[in-house]
């Protein structure tokens, strides 16, 4: 059976204040409700409310003055949210012409899935594996998205033909969910046999590993996707704000 897993306080409490400020009912300008307000209504603990407050504050919903509280500033733009934008072939567009679609079937769900998904491990699932090419390069990736059955069922995850319109797309416009972030971990081992040909690596380099967990909005998973990167062919960059 599915592992229930509740989403954090502080999330809880930043999702609600986001859709007030987005539906209008805190109007840019506006001041929010003071922190004792907050702790009673969520009946929240101080430094939990202080710390959701503190993420709006970082991601540009709000803004603190001192001596007067915290304003509304409204929705941020997307590039100044703290977030990571990594170029992944497997949350493309599209599956272009250098990817290949290397299998489509439904296994037990092994455990790094498992725990992205927060489902049992060995709950069937469908397994989409690609790996894809670049000329001057070579493969610069090989993953596995990891969708539970009931999302998968109606789409057309469950063939290698590719898809035109991307594996998130695909399945926002037939399952009619909506896609809000991403976590990622990132790791390094050695790869397997298998692995290091598809890669066209030593069995001796070091890979690294991605574990995605595409979330819904209160941060429940709705896929996951586990991908193999060689580092030699791979830079991975952020910038983010300290405060």
């Amino acid at each position: 059976m599915p592992i229930e897993v509740a989403a954090p306080k502080y999330v809880v409490i930043v999702n609600a204040l986001q859709e007030r400020i987005e539906s209008g009912a805190y109007p840019l300008g506006s001041m929010l409700p003071s922190e004792t307000e907050l702790i009673r209504e969520f009946k929240a603990s101080r430094p939990v409310v202080v710390r959701a407050l503190d993420l709006l504050r970082q991601d540009g919903w709000i803004e603190s003055r001192q001596g007067k509280g915290r304003f509304v500033l409204g929705r941020p733009a997307r590039a100044g949210q703290r977030s990571r934008e990594r170029a992944y072939a497997a949350l493309d567009s599209a599956e272009r012409t250098d990817s290949t679609v290397l299998a489509a079937e439904v296994v037990p769900a092994p455990p790094r899935a498992a725990s992205a998904l927060n489902i049992a491990p060995g709950t069937p699932v469908l397994a989409r594996r690609r790996l894809v090419v670049v000329d001057d390069l070579g493969p610069v990736e090989l993953g596995t998205a990891f969708v539970p059955l009931d999302l998968a069922d109606g789409t057309n995850l469950g063939t290698t033909d590719p898809l035109s319109d991307g594996l998130l797309r695909h399945i926002a416009s037939r399952k009619a969910v909506r896609f809000d972030h991403v976590a990622e971990r990132i790791s390094a081992r050695l790869p397997s046999e298998d692995e290091a040909s598809l890669l066209r690596v030593d069995p001796t380099e070091p890979v690294l590993t991605v574990l995605l967990s595409i979330c819904d909005r209160t941060g429940s998973p709705l896929l996951a996707v586990d991908l193999l990167l060689p580092a030699s062919r791979h830079d991975l960059e952020d910038v983010y704000p300290l405060d």
